[in-house]
C-alpha cells in the first residue's frame, strides 16, 4: 500500500476514489481524448414563452451572479446538478476584495463578518538562498463556503429567483429571441426558456468543450493537498514557497493557510499537458514525501481531515469568446483567470461587479448577440502578460536547464519587488499586473541580475518572448486608454443606450486589462 492509499483511506468520504477519477480526466486531457459534446444547436424559429431573463448553469459559483441579478429585479433561474451547498474547504481571499458583497447588497455587514471563518497575518514568500519575505493582508481571509452559499441562496430565493436543484444540464437550443435549455431533474425532462444563458459549469462544461472543439490547454496547474490538525505552528501562512530544486521536470511550489479546523497545505506546479506528465496520484505521493520537511512535522503527528486535489487548464485563447448568441461563459468556464491562478472563487469575486452591471445593461439594451456578449469577456493584457511568468516557472518534458534556475529567478524578482514596496508586491500576489510596477520590477531585476535574465530567454523561447512584448505594450496602452476614457464619461451619457453599452464595455476592458480595478 502506498503512502497516499494509506493516508487517504483514513479520511471520511473515500477521497482516493475521487483522486483516481480526477486522474482519469487528467489522463484523457493529456492524451487529447476528452470527448467533444454537441449539446448546443441553433433554431431560427422564435420561442413562444420566455420565463426568465437569465438562466445560470452551475450553482456553486453561479449563485454569486444569480443572487446579484435577482436582487436587481431580474427573473433568474439557477440550475444545479446536486444540492446547492458549499464544501467544508475554505476559500482564501483578501479583505478588500470582499467589499463587492456589500456594494451589490448581497450580504449585510454582519453576514459578511459571519462568512469569515479565519483571519491571519502575516503570510510568507520563501525561496532558497534569501531571507523570507513577509506580507500582511494578502489572501489572509478564509471564507466559509457553507455559510456563504446558504446565505446567498436564501437571498436569491427571497428576491424571487428560481432554483432547480438535482437538475443537470443536457442541451441548449439558441433561438432568435432566447435559449431553450433542456435539463434532467429526477428522471424527468425540464425545459427552461430564457433570454440569456450563463455557463458557470467550469473548465469541463459541455458548452465550453463544444466551443473549444478539442483545443488542448497551453498549460496546466496541478494541485494536491490536505487539511489536517497537529501542526506545531499555525498562526501564519505561505502564499508562495519553494525549497527544492527542479524534480520530475517541474518546479514544486507550496501554499499553507490556517483553517478553522486545522491547517491547509497545498503542493502545486505549472506544467504543460504532455502525455508523459505524471499523475495526480504520483503528485500526492510527492506531497506526502515532502510535507514533513516543508512543515517541520512528522506525518504521524497529523490527523488528516480532508484531501484536496485538482488540475486547472489554462488557454492562451482566453477569456473564451462565445461562438453563440445569448450564451455567455463566466467564471472558470470563461477561463478568465491568469495561468498563475487556481481561478474559482477569487476570480469570480474579482469580476462580479463588472459582470453584474454589464449583464444588466446587455439585458436592458438587448445586446445579447455574440459580438456584444464577447465585450463582457474582453482581452486583458494584464492577464496575458502573465503567460511569460508561467512559462518561466515551468520546463518542458525533454528540456534541460539548471535545476536551480527557477528558484534563483523567483528569489531575485521577489527581492526586488519587496524593495519597491507594497504597491508593487501586493497587487502581483493577488494576480493583478499593472504597467508601472511591472516596468519597475523588470528594470530593477535586469540591472541587478542580468545573468539570471539572460538564462531565462532560452528557457522560455523567442516566440513566447515576442508574444509577451506585444501584451506588455498593450498593457501600457490600456493604462493610457483607461485614463483617457474616464474623462469622456460625462459626454457619453448623451449617447443612445446601445452606444453607451459598447463604451462601458470598452472602459471596463481598459480598466481590468490594465489592472486598474485593484484598490
Amino acid at each position: 500500500m502506498s503512502l497516499t492509499e494509506e493516508i487517504l483511506s483514513q479520511i471520511p468520504g473515500n477521497p482516493l476514489n475521487g483522486l483516481r477519477k480526477a486522474d482519469n480526466m487528467w489522463n484523457s486531457l493529456k492524451n487529447n481524448q476528452v470527448p467533444i459534446p454537441q449539446t448546443v444547436e441553433r433554431n431560427f424559429e422564435h420561442l413562444g414563452t420566455i420565463d426568465y431573463d437569465v438562466a445560470i448553469c452551475g450553482g456553486t459559483l453561479g449563485i454569486l451572479i444569480g443572487a446579484a441579478l435577482a436582487c436587481r429585479g431580474w427573473r433568474v433561474a439557477l440550475i444545479e446538478r446536486g444540492i446547492l451547498k458549499g464544501r467544508e474547504q475554505e476559500w482564501n481571499i483578501s479583505r478588500q476584495e470582499l467589499e463587492v458583497f456589500l456594494e451589490l447588497n448581497l450580504l449585510s455587514i454582519d453576514e459578511l463578518k459571519q462568512a469569515i471563518s479565519t483571519e491571519y497575518n502575516p503570510a510568507r514568500l520563501s525561496f532558497p538562498g534569501i531571507p523570507d519575505i513577509w506580507v500582511k493582508d494578502v489572501l489572509n481571509i478564509g471564507i466559509d463556503p457553507v455559510y456563504l452559499l446558504e446565505t446567498l441562496k436564501k437571498h436569491f430565493l427571497e428576491a424571487g429567483g428560481k432554483l432547480f436543484e438535482n437538475t443537470s444540464y443536457e442541451a441548449a437550443t439558441v433561438h432568435p429571441n432566447g435559449v431553450q435549455i433542456t435539463a434532467k431533474q429526477d428522471e424527468s425532462q425540464v425545459n427552461i426558456n430564457t433570454r440569456l444563458l450563463l455557463d458557470a459549469m467550469g473548465h469541463f462544461s459541455p458548452i465550453v468543450r463544444q466551443a473549444r472543439q478539442g483545443e488542448k490547454p497551453d498549460a496546466v496547474c496541478l494541485v494536491v493537498g490536505t487539511c489536517a490538525t497537529g501542526y506545531p505552528k499555525n498562526d501564519t501562512g505561505d502564499i508562495f514557497a519553494s525549497f527544492t530544486a527542479l524534480e520530475n521536470q517541474c518546479q514544486y511550489f507550496w501554499e499553507a493557510f490556517p483553517a478553522k479546523d486545522g491547517r491547509t497545505t497545498y503542493l502545486f506546479t505549472y506544467i504543460d499537458a504532455h502525455p508523459e506528465r505524471f499523475s495526480l496520484e504520483f503528485f500526492f505521493e510527492e506531497y506526502l514525501r515532502l510535507l514533513p520537511e516543508y512543515q517541520q512535522v512528522e506525518l504521524s503527528q497529523l490527523s488528516f481531515k480532508r484531501a484536496l486535489f485538482g488540475f486547472f487548464p489554462c488557454y492562451k485563447n482566453s477569456p473564451l469568446k462565445t461562438p453563440w448568441d445569448r450564451i455567455l461563459p463566466i467564471g472558470d468556464s470563461s477561463a478568465s483567470q491568469s495561468p498563475l491562478s487556481f481561478g474559482g472563487f477569487g476570480s469570480m469575486v474579482r469580476h462580479l461587479h463588472r459582470l453584474t452591471v454589464g449583464i444588466e445593461e446587455a439585458l436592458k439594451t438587448e445586446c445579447l448577440d455574440k459580438n456584444s456578449l464577447t465585450l463582457l469577456q474582453p482581452y486583458q493584457p494584464s492577464l496575458s502578460v502573465t503567460w511569460l511568468f508561467q512559462r518561466s516557472m515551468s520546463v518542458g518534458v525533454h528540456q534541460t536547464i539548471n535545476p536551480d534556475t527557477i528558484n534563483h529567478l523567483l528569489a531575485a524578482v521577489f527581492q526586488e519587488m519587496e524593495q519597491l514596496g507594497d504597491g508593487v508586491l501586493k497587487p502581483f500576489l493577488q494576480d493583478v499586473v499593472q504597467f508601472l510596477p511591472l516596468a519597475q520590477t523588470l528594470f530593477k531585476t535586469g540591472l541587478s541580475h542580468p545573468d539570471i535574465v539572460f538564462k531565462i530567454i532560452p528557457q522560455v523561447g523567442l516566440t513566447p518572448l515576442f508574444e509577451w512584448t506585444v501584451h506588455y505594450f498593450n498593457l501600457a496602452a490600456y493604462t493610457a486608454l483607461f485614463s483617457l476614457g474616464k474623462n469622456l464619461e460625462p459626454s457619453v451619457k448623451n449617447l443612445p443606450p446601445i452606444q453607451q453599452y459598447y463604451y462601458h464595455r470598452w472602459l471596463e476592458a481598459w480598466k481590468y486589462g490594465s489592472g486598474q480595478d485593484y484598490h
